[in-house]
């Protein structure tokens, strides 16, 4: 309940400083007051004493005072003058009777004087005709003079301060409190959205305010505080969002191992129970014909090359997956692998030799794997061997710049139909299952192509040749 009413942090800053400015300006006001109406009463003594010292001077002179107080003219009208002993006595009085004039030591402008030398005392009520005097008195060497003048409203309205001055303070105090209202808002409005901040970062939130921190120092901090939190925020998202990636790279690594150590097993099977049965058949006695030995023994060899050939390839996707530490690079020159394919498939029987057409028109060096790049070319040669039926292989240089060069590789043979062409880089995919058993492929060759290709930072895409046959259009990094 009580943080629903309390006050907002501007408000409350503006009040404590309205609170302490009035205080001061009050206090330098009343001071005012006060030192304007001690000035003004310290210049009408001033102006009695003056004229004290004028009578003085006549007692002394030894001339008739009391004619000379009657016939000229005094400084203010209804001026009171009393001649006073040092003892209190008073022996002149212009205004009042003796006899009713009791002893004056006692009066406390008559102290001051006997003490100072002179004294005065406003507004003091008169014992002997009970109207209010402002009263000055001046010691001489015997008497003491005092004049007094009636506390009237003319005497007021003398003495009292001028209004000006306070009525002046007044509006410059209301506008200084005007120019705080504001300050005191806008730096409160700054402190309130840091304070909002603070909450907000304090439960992770992100701070989307739409009005922006002013433009000043305050403010500067607070863009700065906000932009370390927005890039921490940022940081830990991307650290968050690399964690989960790195976390399903690594969940699908395994999984992929696992459909890879499943399919190895699979792939197996077939062949080693080949050999066991041409061994067992060997070994079992039996009286066989040496053609029949020889067929057991071929199958064999057969068999055991497919093994050979498997483990070979599955080694050489392993070593591409482990990271590029294991496998070194250099400079090689792709132009020089090509001859070396045109030499192995001229030494093919001619059932399954293939036309090699090449169109590179000019020199395409990279940062890459000799061995690699050359098992890109063979096992894209192969598959063209094995399942397209056709009779000629064309490798052409698409594009070449600072970056990448891009190949194609086509064969003018039977292709595929294009529902399958997304699966064709999956590992022991087979287009016609039997017939590639037949021809001895492992199921993996277009998948180590593709393992190349991203080992090198390129892409390959497959689809089918517009004149028949298959494309594999392909990148690799300079």
């Amino acid at each position: 309940m009580a943080s629903a009413t309390k006050l907002p942090y501007h408000r409350r800053l503006f009040l404590l400083l309205l609170a302490f400015s009035w205080t001061i300006i009050l206090c330098f006001m009343g001071f005012q007051y006060i030192r304007e109406k001690q000035y003004k009463s310290d210049y009408l003594n001033a102006q009695l004493q003056i004229y004290n010292h004028h009578i003085l001077e006549l007692l002394n002179d030894g001339l008739l005072y009391d004619e000379y107080i009657s016939t000229h003219d005094k400084p203010f009208d209804d001026l009171r003058i009393s001649v006073i002993t040092h003892a209190g006595t008073v022996i002149y009085d212009n205004m009042i009777p003796l006899d009713s004039l009791g002893n004056h030591h006692n009066r406390p402008e008559i102290i001051k004087a006997l003490s100072e030398g002179s004294g005065n005392n406003i507004g003091r009520l008169s014992q002997s005709d009970g109207r209010e005097y402002f009263y000055s008195a001046t010691k001489g060497d015997k008497v003491i003079i005092r004049t007094a003048i009636p506390y009237s409203s003319s005497l007021r309205e003398l003495l009292k301060a001028d209004m000006t001055f306070l009525v002046l303070m007044t509006i410059i105090s209301l506008a200084m409190s005007v120019l705080a209202y504001f300050a005191t808002r806008r730096l409160g409005k700054t402190i309130e959205q840091l304070n909002r901040f603070a909450d907000k970062a304090q439960k992770g939130e992100a701070f989307d305010e739409d009005v922006p921190f002013p433009n000043d120092e305050l403010g500067s901090i607070s863009n700065h505080i906000v932009q370390l939190y927005a890039q921490w925020q940022q940081t830990i998202k991307d650290r968050d969002v690399a964690h989960e990636a790195a976390l399903r790279e690594e969940q699908e690594k395994i999984r992929i191992k696992r459909q890879l150590t499943n399919n190895i097993n699979h792939e197996l099977k077939t062949p080693v129970a080949s050999i066991q049965v041409c061994l067992e058949t060997l070994l079992s006695g039996i009286n066989l014909s040496d053609e029949k030995k020889q067929e057991l023994l071929e199958r064999c060899y057969v068999n055991n090359e497919r093994l050979r050939r498997l483990l070979g390839d599955v080694m050489l996707i392993t070593r591409m997956e482990d990271g590029n530490a294991i496998i070194g690079k250099e400079k090689i020159v792709v132009n020089d692998i090509l001859p070396e394919i045109a030499d192995e498939l001229d030494i093919l029987p001619d059932d399954e030799r293939m036309e090699l057409h090449t169109d590179f028109d000019e020199q395409v060096v990279i940062d890459g794997n000799l061995s690699l790049i050359g098992s890109i070319f063979r096992n894209l040669t192969q598959n063209a061997i094995a399942y397209s039926d056709g009779k000629n292989i064309y490798i052409s240089l698409v594009e070449n710049n600072d970056k990448e060069c891009h190949i194609r590789f086509e064969d003018d043979g039977c292709g595929v139909e294009d529902k399958q062409l997304g699966r064709l880089f999956e590992r022991f995919y087979r287009v016609d299952k039997g017939r590639s058993r037949q021809k001895g492929g492992t199921g993996l060759g277009l998948a180590i192509v593709k393992h190349v290709v991203l080992f090198h930072g390129g892409t390959i895409t497959a689809s089918n040749r517009p004149g028949g046959g298959l494309r594999f259009d392909f990148t690799l990094k300079k």
